[in-house]
């Protein structure tokens, strides 16, 4: 049987592993990293590996940045993590994963409110 040194077990309180949005940046300029993270961590805390970045403010071109370590992330899944809503919906818009349902249906609902408030005046 092999034993476990107390440093690993100080450091490990339960919960599992989470592949989620940890919060940087300053006021009025939000910049998020994808990080691996316990559950039980703080959001902005400690985290086990940064998995890639997200700039969710429009650029000049009009676009959402985002970068993704694709590999890691496969790494993690494959490890039993599980994903928060924001990085599926993340993902599935990348191609990674299929599409969250909660996206589409919020694609619908835009979609049908746009038509409903005016038609285009000639």
């Amino acid at each position: 049987m092999v034993q476990l040194g107390s440093r690993l077990l100080k450091g490990y309180r339960g919960g599992h592993v989470v592949i989620r949005f940890a919060l940087g940046g300053c006021t009025n300029r939000p910049f998020f990293r994808i990080v691996a993270a316990h559950s039980r961590r703080a959001r902005d805390g400690k985290y086990l590996e940064q998995l890639g970045c997200l700039d969710p403010l429009p650029n000049a071109h009009g676009e959402r940045v985002a970068g993704l370590n694709l590999e890691r992330l496969r790494h993690w899944l494959g490890c039993g993590a599980q994903l928060s809503r924001p990085a599926e919906k993340l993902l599935g818009l990348a191609g990674f994963l299929p599409l969250h349902p909660m996206t589409v249906t919020g694609a619908e609902r835009r979609r049908r409110g746009q038509g409903a408030v005016a038609p285009p005046a000639d």
